[in-house]
């Protein structure tokens, strides 16, 4: 799935439970996030974002609870 494409199923807020986690990784990786990863956590971050973005797995899939961070972050910095 493009990046845009998964940016529009994240903005629409319907389906935080079916959003693939490589798909989330690859959105932040575009939106000029540097990954590091440390066991099963995936740790995001970016010059100029205080908050860093944790995600984990959940199967395929990126914990929803965590989806809505992203979509918190990313609106609060106009990263969208």
């Amino acid at each position: 799935m493009s990046v845009d494409k998964t940016l529009e199923k994240l903005l629409r807020g319907e389906s935080d439970a079916n959003i693939r986690f490589d798909e989330i990784c690859q959105l932040l990786e575009a939106k000029g996030f540097r990954m590091r990863v440390s066991g099963s956590h995936h740790i995001f971050t970016k010059s100029g974002v205080m908050e860093r973005i944790n995600l984990q797995r959940e199967g395929s899939k990126a914990k929803p609870y965590k989806v809505r961070q992203v979509r918190k972050i990313l609106a609060q910095y106009k990263l969208l």
